[in-house]
């Protein structure tokens, strides 16, 4: 799976629109949580991010996510 981030923020007086993707992995419970979170709505998550096991490019491993 995948998750999206967009926002503004305030860089050297102007502000700069930040979007990016990033691939995402649950495990367990978190897993099941992730599968119950409804597609296009603001969540907030914790995790860690790292090295996707062939070691190209990275997954953000996530360990809490708040439905909203």
């Amino acid at each position: 799976m995948s998750l999206k981030h967009e926002s503004e923020v305030a860089q050297l007086g102007t502000q700069r629109r930040i979007s990016f993707e990033i691939r995402a992995r649950g495990v367990g419970p978190v897993a099941e949580r992730l599968l119950e979170a409804e597609l296009g709505v603001e969540h907030a998550f914790e995790g860690f991010i790292g090295a996707q096991r062939n070691g190209r490019g990275i997954v953000f491993h996530v360990q809490s996510i708040e439905l909203k």
